[in-house]
């Protein structure tokens, strides 16, 4: 399919420069409102036909023939089939037909009415410029994006908007002809698309240069993620993707090893080559080419590849951890590799400088990055629960192990997950954010004081923004393959559990669907202890969220908190109980693989008899006694209660409540709670009605 489409390519551009060459080559820009150039300020110059005008030079002549209001939809309100502008396009006959209409086919007088004809009508519009000039060469474009504070988003335009994208794309098989994406450049720039319908200056260029580099081919040459560096870690075991972009027809080779691959650029300058699944391996070479360029990666190594994200308490640095400094001094290890991202600004509670807002705005953010190699001068700046995580799995497996951390403190649940998801499945979070209940004060006052310099852009952009950290940390980075993702993040979004049991399933369906793999496995921690009241109803909400999707896993870290700093600094723990939990899920060791978890509860005789998964072996951590556990009636008032321990059941008393209804255990923000398993692993808190248990 790649050769076929770059010889189209290459066929295209031939006819287009087989037209007399005493004259340019004529490009007719077909559409709505935002081909005319509606917003632009000056669209004489600003429009995007304009802009592209200005990119293509001297040998081309652009033609703007937008049409406010148009539809494609020739039995809609304003069908572009009947304007002056349609007959204008005809009679300019290009040699090169951008079309983007459908738009305003989102419009309830439109779709819902008439949305059958649309393929029949749009390749009508391609005929008729068929017809013009035979050979015309034919671009269409996929809808530019309607961002979500459009006035008619929810009531309907979103999913029409979506129908006739995917409309646009079989116009395109059914007539031949070429797509451009005006969808995906502008997507995770929502301010520049101020009125929720048409791009500002800013936008119109995006555009403009997106159709420069489909008319021409010009995609700045061979080019990949930043994920790509001397030291990389790529999976094993698992088919082994080289991607990238390079020039229209560009042929591409890509040496991993001692094995070749080639290909060729589609269209749209995208490349990318499979190698099959390989074993653990080191020490090898990576060369991607083109006939311009040459990219050359060193000591590359095949083996476990992991991603650490969340907030602060992920992104605490080794070398600050409890014995991490002794561990640092301890690291060299060339097989234990790292990927770590840094702000170019803390969320500290200070004003950014003008210059700050203004990167954040455009989504400029995180540092740029490299694979590093454990050792004491590089391991300090480590994400501890990384380090920690990712030597357990190296002593345990054997094979190289790579973290990638992309972590920022102080960060949303929602800033992680994809904008589109959102879109779809929470909208009234995306709306006014700043002032949004959904959205914790703590991070909604934090960000406005960092934004203050810009008080009076509304479209200015912070990190814990919904979709903001998906877009500019995790949407870079392409689409790896990873053995699994750990998580520590919920501090930012404690105050509202019942919200973060809606955000916390969109997120790993998120994440599954843009790393490719629906099984994916993603480990989480649950909060500490700290003395703030709501972590105890949060605590009890992530170990219910178990159950919310396949493939989860909890680790406990109640027992390792501070009473009064979020930060705490004991991480190897926490650490080592993620790699358990991988471990056993992933790699199939014979371990216990976390704490005891509830299971169900009995009441008999006045006494509660509680059972739990992975129980073997109860035992209090500290004393004689197990401490934590509470009883309450149909009052629900709690009192403390003995426990007595029965192999992997607690039996639960209490002499002020004769006939309990509740139990509940580790119930305090910063809890003593001490029962464990033979492992030593501390169980969750949880609170269960008896009549309700789960």
């Amino acid at each position: 399919m790649k050769r076929f489409l770059a010889v189209f390519w290459s066929l295209a551009i031939l006819s287009v420069y087989s037209v007399d060459a005493s004259r340019p080559v004529k490009v007719a820009c077909i559409g709505d409102s935002i081909t005319y150039g509606f917003g632009a300020g000056d669209r004489d110059t600003q429009s995007y036909p304009a802009r592209l005008q200005a990119l293509l030079g001297e040998g081309y002549e652009v033609g703007n023939f937008g049409k406010n209001g148009a539809t494609l939809l020739r039995r809609a309100y304003r069908p572009y089939f009947d304007q002056v502008e349609f007959r204008q396009a005809m009679d300019f006959a290009g040699d090169i037909c951008v079309i983007h209409l459908g738009v305003n086919d989102t419009d309830p007088r439109a779709w819902p009415n008439y949305r059958d004809d649309f393929v029949g009508d749009y390749l009508a519009l391609i005929d008729s410029c068929k017809a013009a000039n035979p050979d015309a060469r034919i671009i269409i474009a996929l809808l530019s994006p309607l961002a979500d504070r459009h006035h008619r988003f929810m009531s309907g335009t979103k999913i029409w908007h979506e129908d006739i994208q995917e409309a646009i794309k079989v116009v395109a098989e059914k007539a031949g002809c070429e797509l451009v994406d005006f969808h995906t450049p502008l997507y995770p720039y929502p301010w520049h698309i101020p009125d929720a319908i048409h791009p500002d200056e800013e936008g119109y260029g995006i555009l403009a240069k997106t159709v420069y580099s489909q008319i021409t081919g010009d995609y700045g040459g061979l080019s990949v993620s930043m994920l790509y560096s001397d030291n990389m870690i790529l999976q094993r075991r698992r088919p082994i993707e080289i991607s990238g972009m390079a020039n229209a027809g560009d042929k591409v080779s890509v040496k991993l090893g001692r094995k070749t691959l080639k290909t060729e650029t589609g269209l749209d300058g995208k490349w990318k080559v499979e190698f099959p699944p390989m074993e653990a391996a080191t020490g090898l070479e990576l060369r991607i080419s083109t006939k311009e360029k040459a990219l050359e990666y060193s000591n590359v190594a095949i083996g476990e590849v992991w991603l650490c994200s969340g907030q602060s308490n992920m992104r605490y640095a080794l070398g600050l951890a409890k014995g991490g400094k002794e561990a640092a001094e301890a690291s060299t290890d060339p097989d234990l590799r790292f990927f770590d991202q840094w702000p170019y600004w803390e969320t500290y509670d200070v004003a950014w400088p003008e210059s700050a807002v203004d990167s954040v705005k455009n989504l400029i953010y995180l540092r740029p990055a490299t694979w590093k190699t454990a050792s004491p001068k590089t391991s300090s700046g480590m994400s501890a629960i990384g380090y920690w995580f990712a030597k357990e799995l190296r002593d345990s497996l054997k094979v190289p192990v790579g973290i990638i951390c992309d972590a920022v403190g102080g960060a949303t649940a929602e800033s992680w997950i994809d904008r589109n998801t959102l879109e779809t499945k929470f909208p009234v979070i995306l709306r006014d954010w700043i002032n949004n209940d959904f959205i914790q004060d703590w991070a909604r006052e934090r960000a406005a004081k960092n934004v203050s310099y810009k008080k009076g852009d509304k479209f200015a952009r912070h990190p814990y923004e919904p979709c903001y950290l998906f877009e500019s940390a995790i949407l870079p980075l392409g689409h790896p393959t990873l053995a699994g993702v750990l998580w520590y993040q919920g501090e930012s979004n404690a105050h509202n559990f019942e919200a973060h049991e809606w955000l916390f399933p969109l997120l790993v369906d998120s994440w599954r669907e843009w790393f490719r793999d629906p099984e994916m496995p993603f480990l989480y921690v649950q909060l500490s202890s700290l003395n703030r009241p709501s972590w105890t109803w949060f605590r009890d909400s992530q170990r219910r969220l178990l159950e919310c999707r396949p493939n989860l896993g909890m680790v406990v870290s109640s027992d390792l908190g501070d009473p009064t700093d979020v930060h705490y600094k004991d991480k190897k723990p926490v650490g080592e109980r993620l790699a358990r939990l991988a471990l056993k899920g992933s790699y199939g060791f014979d371990l216990v693989p976390s704490g005891p978890l509830f299971k169900s509860a009995t009441v008999s005789g006045g006494e509660v008899t509680v059972e739990f998964e992975h129980g073997d072996g109860l035992k209090p951590s500290t004393g004689t006694e197990v401490i934590g556990f509470e009883l309450a009636g149909k009052d629900m008032l709690f009192h403390k209660a003995a426990c007595r321990l029965e192999g992997d059941r607690a039996v639960i008393s209490c002499p002020e409540v004769k006939e309990p209804v509740y139990v509940r255990y580790a119930w305090e923000p910063y809890t003593r709670a001490n029962l464990v398993n033979a492992a030593g692993l501390p169980a969750s808190t949880f609170r269960v009605e008896l009549d309700k248990t789960f």
